[in-house]
């Protein structure tokens, strides 16, 4: 009888007075010792001597045994890690000293913190091979007065050499003695014992095999599918299933390898392959008096590459009768051996509840943290009482005792991206913050901001174990959890694991080693946004390498804040909101406009309620064309949607506002790094009310190129659901053909056809006789017989003078008198307001007009100027001078931002020399920055001069977009040369012409009026090939799902909108999606702070989306380079300090850094993760098939094949065996054939 009976006990045996004898015995020894101290829990510190009296008091009073008790005074963790640092906790909690050894590698790893004493070894061995030496691991130990050695799990764990060796040393070794380690290790053994034990085993070789022909020739024997398993160690490492014959040869060899990487020996098991088992294993306890117990099982069945991912305890949905079974079969087989100390014995369990001995793990588990959350029993505890030898009576563990509580499920958080087949990712943690929380434990080593994951060791960043009353309830916390997880710096398998924690089989427990396979939703996920870090390391970039938008002036951003009146909240209209609708978002929903007429009357009845207007509407143009004639069309998406509240609030009565299209489209991706689509989507849910107007160059859509016409009517499309209204249709040349298909494209989407006539020349001049009166008015015939909704006249130079669009509109008004005309112009001259209000008054519906800070010069005429002359009128626009002002006092500031692109820079006022050289405005600005980047600033005038003669040359053409760039880049061409008209024309057969001029003759924008210029024609042609007829109707159709699936090889979450961005500019969309993975979203930032990054010291915020904002201050930027070339900048996020890498651009052109693959580069092989070459397979001039194997790489113990993506000719081969390579450093070059 134990204490606490009422019966009085026995006599004690002899063993049992000889066992009470050695803890007195003990006591006193400690005595002597009694100043040496050992930390205990909750900050108190009691000698040995009190521990073991501790320890004593605590003991049975009847003694069943007479196994040797010897206190653990010290013990070593032969391992690295969280398992390293899960043994020093457990050392603590019993008083016990805890010695770490780390490699050189891992001098800076948290585990050798974690412990009271911490040693080197290993010096200059390879990472691995310093935590498999023997004779190091020993003698730390013995020179530190270690009494004992805990192997962890992986490396020396299950080598029997290695107990032995210890115990030599007179060290114990925490875990089974060597000669279990040895026969559990040798699978042949261990096969052996479990049939001595009558353990149903699966049929396998009769012992290790170290050859691929012996492999084959059993796989010959027995069929397939097998198993190919390492003899001397487990955890997934050296195991492949093999289906086929034909690949038994190359995974034995793959196989072999890891296992003798990751074990020293690369012998190998085989085993008949059983399909659609469940995997699990059944924890054990022995301990010195041959007791054994079994903790239940644990069900580890998600599983990919042979490896656990996700565990479960206890198994779900396991009948009782096998539970039985099975844990008696484990408990029994360890009996039979004489096993002590913790262990697993592992079992696969068939559809029919079959079970079969796989293996004995003669070690602890990396999942055996959820046996100790359903049985309350530390397992590294008992390890280390075992080994002190205590027995498993004295530790209160019966049987009959050990009961389970609840579910508890263990998630492997690892350094694997699970986009990528789960490659292991490496580098800096950027940022860690983990999900906690009751039933929430966290195992872990690396895991904090700053630490280094190497690509040495295993990607294990931490295991996350939630523990609950059933399986759902468990999920559902380690879901929490995990969704409360941030790490940044390195790709990790959250995602992946939020997938199977949310799937129904998983919820039910109905899971096998098939789950991940069969599930390929499981893959199916976005990956972190990751935004904040993104835009440190955009800041970082601005801050150590200049602006990424080229400044085309000294100038700098102005630090204004610019304002607006804050829009009212109607509330008595929130109130009015409907259940599905936004009570914030209806309380300052603005009045009804135009597009509210649009949404229920469609094109034709706006058209109608146009005409039927009395006063003259306007659009405003600000949003576009005025900031692209001022401003290069640098104004960004962030000051314009702070501006589209007040507009739509205040503008209601507007026609339209002009906001996209043109040039506006391929400037925000190539300079403001921020998606058109987007700012589109944007503005419109701030402006529900207001039509959005944009600008169609016909077959060219916003392009200045020719696509296949279904590229053009599916970007009209496009457009349309993402909110545009009404298309500018215009050509470049006023080529019909090109005109009418950009009409029937908008048309067809949907979208209002407004059809643009290109203004040049004068009407009101007799003596011009080209483009008269006449040809406006049979190409308007034209237009309105095509069906168009609106037709406008686009005077993009500003050549329309009072009187001409006096004679224009007042003809156009008499010949289409229900049409409603809609007029555009620059005001260039200084005569735009007086030309507006001569159309008004002729009969003109709408005129365009910009904003009194965004007017005048090259852009539109003021609308305050418009607004004011027509006030009282017929033709009152009914628009408020006051919020005219307020509107343009924002845009006065916000203007000051882009000092960099200003165009007051060189043009300090409106000029009427327009009317003889007849550049466009959008064009004019443009021109003379290009003058003076090209060192022609002092010779403008030359520039504009020559512009009139180069026009004059080509035939005296229309001259918009594209065709303006014609005219403009052969006037600089000349002014460069200094050539005169006339020497252009005689020399035009030995003159290297831009490529543009080239491509106008060939016919590649379409005919202009009148024909093309001859003889010029013909001199500069020669021979080359001509386009007869429209462009793009000889252009085979893009098929859009091949481009998309390209781009998706790349960028995976590519939307439609991107592929279509990628279908009008390739090379810039390309670089867009890069420059957007890598810094998130820019478009958030300040202006000042996106173009030239903020100031040290500076605290600024960033509202990534609404209820986000980041508050970040930049604190300072490292002086010395790191090895790569690297700058460290330093940050404050949100109030915790943040760090970022920087290559400095002009450093590192001294360094000698390896090279790496260009991404849109097809025939560059990049290495699809850090690690070594350990292979390369073919050699330079080698021709090589699309998939064929080039390179192996190892990283974290695991071996990747690299294939080439092409077929080609091994150009040259850059990376060589034994290199450590980072991720997507250069391999090889291939010659694409």
């Amino acid at each position: 009888m134990c204490a606490g009976v009422l019966t009085p006990p026995p006599a004690p045996s002899a063993a049992q007075k000889q066992r009470a004898e050695r803890f007195s015995l003990a006591a006193a020894a400690c005595e002597a010792e009694s100043e040496m101290v050992l930390r205990w829990p909750c900050g108190l510190y009691l000698s040995t001597r009190q521990r073991l009296l501790h320890l004593r008091a605590h003991q049975p009073r009847c003694y069943s045994t007479d196994v040797e008790y010897k206190p653990i005074r010290s013990v070593l963790c032969a391992n690295r890690g969280e398992i390293a640092i899960r043994v020093f906790r457990a050392c603590t909690e019993l008083g016990i000293r805890s010695v770490a050894v780390y490699s050189e590698q891992d001098k800076m790893h948290m585990h050798r913190q974690k412990a009271d004493e911490s040693y080197l070894v290993g010096r200059g061995l390879p990472p691995v091979q310093a935590y498999l030496s023997i004779p190091e691991i020993v003698r730390v130990a013995k020179e530190n007065d270690v009494d004992a050695i805990h192997p962890g799990y992986g490396f020396l764990s299950e080598r029997a050499d290695f107990a032995q060796a210890c115990i030599d040393a007179g060290i114990r070794f925490i875990g089974p003695t060597p000669r279990v380690v040895h026969q559990m290790g040798d699978k042949v053994a261990a096969r052996q014992a479990a049939i001595d034990a009558k353990v149903p085993i699966v049929p396998g070789t009769p012992g290790p095999i170290t050859t691929s022909e012996e492999a084959v020739e059993f796989c010959r024997k027995h069929g397939l599918p097998v198993i190919f398993k390492a003899a001397y160690g487990g955890g997934g490492r050296g195991m492949r299933v093999v289906r086929k014959m034909e690949e038994v040869e190359e995974n034995f060899q793959r196989a072999s390898s890891e296992a003798l990487s990751a074990f020293g020996n690369g012998a190998m098991f085989i085993e008949k392959f059983i399909e659609r088992p469940r995997h699990i294993e059944v924890q054990i306890l022995g301990d010195k008096a041959g007791n054994v117990v079994h903790l239940y099982e644990r069900d580890c069945s998600v599983q990919r590459r042979h490896q656990k991912v996700v565990e479960i305890a206890p198994a779900p949905n396991l009948d009782k009768k096998v539970r039985d079974q099975m844990t008696e079969h484990a408990v029994r087989l360890a009996k039979l051996v004489g096993y002590e100390n913790a262990g697993t014995v592992e079992f696969l369990v068939d559809e029919n509840g079959n079970f079969f001995f796989i293996e004995v793990n003669a070690r602890l588990q990396v999942e055996h943290t959820v046996t100790e959350e359903i049985t309350g029993i530390d397992l590294v505890q008992s390890q280390i009482r075992i080994a002190e030898g205590m027995t498993l009576p004295e530790l209160g563990m019966k049987q009959e005792t050990i009961t389970m509580q609840g579910s508890a499920i263990q998630c492997r958080v690892t350094t694997e991206d699970p986009a990528k087949n789960f490659q292991p990712d490496t580098g800096r943690i950027e940022v860690f913050r983990s999900g906690e929380g009751m039933g929430i434990r966290l195992d872990g080593a690396s895991a904090f901001a700053g630490a280094q994951i190497s690509p040495y060791y295993d990607s294990l960043l931490v295991k996350v174990i939630a523990h609950a009353g059933d399986l759902q309830a468990s999920a559902s916390k380690m879901n929490r959890a995990l969704r409360e997880f941030r790490v940044r710096g390195v790709k990790t398998n959250i995602p992946f694991l939020l997938n199977v924690l949310e799937n129904q089989k998983f919820l039910n427990g109905t899971v096998d080693t098939y789950f991940i396979d069969e599930h390929p939703q499981l893959f199916q996920f976005r990956p972190s946004q990751n935004r904040a870090q993104k835009l440190l390391n955009y800041l970082g970039t601005v801050l150590v390498n200049g602006p990424s938008t080229p400044l085309a002036t000294s100038l700098k951003p102005a630090e204004v804040v610019p304002h607006l009146p804050e829009i009212p909240m109607n509330l008595k209209a929130a109130s009015e909101a409907s259940e599905s609708e936004d009570e914030c978002e209806y309380a300052f929903k603005p009045p009804n406009g135009f597009r509210q007429i649009l949404l229920a009357d469609g094109p034709a009845g706006l058209a109608k309620a146009v005409r039927n207007n009395k006063g003259l509407l306007l659009m405003d143009t600000t949003f576009r064309d005025a900031h692209q004639s001022l401003l290069a069309t640098r104004v960004r998406t962030f000051d314009l949607l702070k501006s589209s509240p007040y507009v739509a609030h205040n503008f209601n009565g507007l026609f339209a506002s002009e906001n996209w299209g043109g040039a506006t489209f391929d400037v925000a991706l190539r300079f403001l790094h921020e998606c058109p689509w987007e700012r589109l989507e944007e503005m419109r849910k701030l402006i529900p009310n207001i039509p959005f107007q944009m600008l169609l160059r016909g077959a060219n859509a916003v392009g200045y190129t020719n696509y296949p016409d279904n590229v053009v009517f599916k970007f009209c499309e496009l457009s349309v659901q993402a909110g545009m209204d009404i298309f500018r249709v215009f050509d470049s040349l006023n080529y019909l053909p090109n005109l009418i298909l950009g009409m029937e494209a908008a048309g067809k989407a949907g979208g209002v056809v407004e059809a643009a006539i290109s203004y040049t020349g004068d009407v009101s001049d007799p003596s011009r006789k080209k483009y008269d009166l006449n040809y406006y008015l049979n190409l308007a015939d034209e237009l309105v017989k095509a069906g168009t909704h609106i037709l406008c006249i686009k005077d993009m130079a500003g050549l329309l003078r009072p009187t001409a669009a006096k004679l224009l509109i007042s003809a156009l008004r008499e010949r289409h008198p229900d049409m409603p005309i809609h007029i555009h112009t620059h005001d260039t001259s200084g005569a735009g307001v007086a030309s507006m209000l001569a159309a008004a008054e002729a009969g003109a519906d709408i005129v365009d007009v910009a904003v009194d800070s965004m007017s005048g010069m090259t852009s539109q005429p003021s609308m305050g100027a418009i607004v004011a002359s027509l006030k009282g009128t017929e033709l009152d626009t009914g628009i408020e001078l006051s919020k005219v002002s307020e509107y343009s006092a924002y845009w006065e500031q916000a203007r000051t931002l882009y000092g960099p692109f200003e165009c007051a820079t060189t043009m300090k006022s409106g000029n009427a020399d327009v009317y003889m050289n007849e550049i466009p405005g959008g064009q004019y600005t443009n021109l003379q920055f290009q003058a003076f980047s090209l060192g022609l600033g002092d010779f403008f005038e030359d520039v504009k001069k020559a512009y009139r003669e180069a026009n004059l040359l080509l035939g005296d053409i229309i001259k918009v977009t594209p065709s303006s760039k014609v005219v403009g880049d052969l006037a600089q061409f000349m002014v460069q040369n200094k050539l005169s008209a006339e020497e252009v024309l005689e020399k035009a057969e030995e003159l290297s012409f831009p490529k543009s001029v080239v491509e106008f003759l060939q016919g590649s924008i379409g005919e202009p009026y009148g024909g093309f210029p001859e003889p010029l024609r013909s001199r500069v042609l020669k021979n080359m090939p001509r386009v007869e007829g429209r462009p793009g109707a000889s252009m085979p159709p893009l098929d859009f799902t091949v481009l998309k699936k390209d781009l998706q090889e790349k960028h995976p979450h590519i939307s439609d909108k991107d592929v279509m961005s990628s279908a009008l500019y390739p090379q810039v969309a390309d670089e867009f999606f890069d420059f957007r993975d890598s810094f998130g979203p820019v478009d958030k930032l300040d202006t000042r702070i996106f173009l030239t990054g903020p100031k040290v010291g500076e605290e600024f915020e960033v509202t990534i989306e609404r209820g986000k904002t980041l508050g970040i201050k930049t604190l300072a930027m490292a002086e010395d380079l790191t090895a790569n070339g690297e700058r460290e900048v330093f940050f404050e996020l949100n109030g915790q300090l943040r760090s970022v890498f920087i290559k400095d651009k002009e450093a590192v052109k001294e360094l000698h850094i390896h090279p790496k693959a260009q991404k849109n580069v097809r025939g560059e092989v990049g290495a699809p993760m850090p690690g070594a070459v350990i292979e390369i397979r073919v050699q330079e001039g080698d021709k090589v098939e699309k998939g064929a194997a080039l390179v192996v790489l190892s990283a974290m113990k695991m071996e990747m094949v690299v294939q080439s993506p092409v077929t080609g000719i091994v150009k040259s081969i850059v990376a060589t065996k034994g290199m450590r390579l980072e991720g997507e450093d250069l391999l090889m070059t291939i010659e694409e054939k």
